[in-house]
């Protein structure tokens, strides 16, 4: 799949707003203290991409009902859902000044029922000259997600067979129907039925 870059200026992908606020002290210090064991742009996004996905659970794994949404509240309170997640792991990168950009599929249940729109970051490394998807979601049994440039090691694989997609846009800033949602869900029961389904 051919990823498209919505915003042709690159130093938007860099860009801090109120949902990836990586100007904000938390986020700041966060990246600090990864940055600080990393030797190069390459090790710091993987470095900050493991952090993500394992130290911040998914906030269905582990039955937290908080809702998240803003990069700095995520890393305070260290929940998230997957859209959540992809947006602290993109202030972390944009905080070290690495391109990050926000990518979604369509996921469904194995039968195709409870479409959702399902969140991912894409990163590019100034020594190469393409994005590369990533899934911060975070790993259970049957989800092996992992840090990879070359071969994407995502989530899921969608189904086209159950409508499941990939959309190949790359967004500078999260979709708003994303955004929306989360804010206006005062906990996770409730988000559910106002999440979006597709884009």
């Amino acid at each position: 799949m051919e990823l498209i870059q919505r915003n042709p200026q690159l130093a938007a992908y860099l860009a801090a707003d109120g949902v990836v606020d990586h100007q904000h002290p938390v986020v700041r210090e966060t990246a600090a203290q990864l940055a600080s064991g990393a030797t190069d742009a390459y090790s710091y996004a993987k470095t900050a991409y493991e952090f993500v996905r394992d130290e911040i659970p998914h906030s269905q794994d582990s039955g937290d009902l908080m809702v998240t949404w803003r990069a700095s509240d995520v890393l305070t309170e260290r929940t998230g859902v997957c859209c959540a997640k992809s947006h602290a792991l993109a202030a972390l990168l944009r905080a070290e000044s690495i391109p990050a950009a926000f990518c979604y599929q369509r996921l469904t249940d194995d039968d195709g029922s409870h479409p959702l729109v399902h969140g991912l970051v894409a990163v590019r490394l100034p020594e190469r000259g393409a994005w590369a998807r990533i899934d911060a979601r975070g790993n259970k049994p049957g989800i092996d997600a992992r840090f990879s440039l070359d071969e994407e090691c995502l989530a899921w694989k969608v189904r086209p067979e159950f409508s499941e997609v990939d959309y190949p846009v790359l967004y500078d800033v999260p979709h708003p129907a994303v955004v929306s949602a989360l804010r206006a869900a005062p906990d996770r029961p409730s988000l559910w039925p106002i999440y979006p389904t597709e884009l």
